[in-house]
């Protein structure tokens, strides 16, 4: 069972390693700021939290220790880089930061078009 146990612990590692290289290679493939921020957002977040899973796990079936360190990292990744995506994304859209040419739909622009409107009134 040891074994088995450690080859899956691996291949959950292997498996976030391999998502935060996705996201690598999505950060310097992609187009636009928009779908970067995709990129490091979705596919490094569950990359990280694979890998810090993968570690928490071994240490705690195979050593015998809970690391509180490990479960604290796991809680601020997800609950921090989603949002701080979603926000660097939004400023930039703010700042007038353009989209890729062959973009297909901006929904942002009929709310924030709303959102003027109210705040002349």
């Amino acid at each position: 069972m040891s074994a088995i146990g450690e080859l899956l612990l691996g291949m959950l590692v292997l498996a976030g390693a391999a998502l935060s290289a996705l996201s690598a290679f999505g950060m310097i493939r992609l187009p636009d700021v928009y779908l970067r921020s995709h990129a490091a957002t979705k596919s490094a977040t569950l990359g990280v939290l694979f890998i810090l899973l993968g570690a928490f796990l071994y240490f705690a079936f195979y050593l015998d220790h809970i690391s509180a360190k490990l479960l604290l990292g796991i809680a601020f990744v997800f609950a921090t880089a989603p949002v701080a995506g979603h926000l660097n994304g939004r400023a930039a859209y703010r700042s007038g930061v353009s989209m890729w040419e062959r973009s297909v739909q901006d929904d942002l622009k009929a709310a924030l078009k709303k959102e003027k409107r109210e705040a002349g009134r």
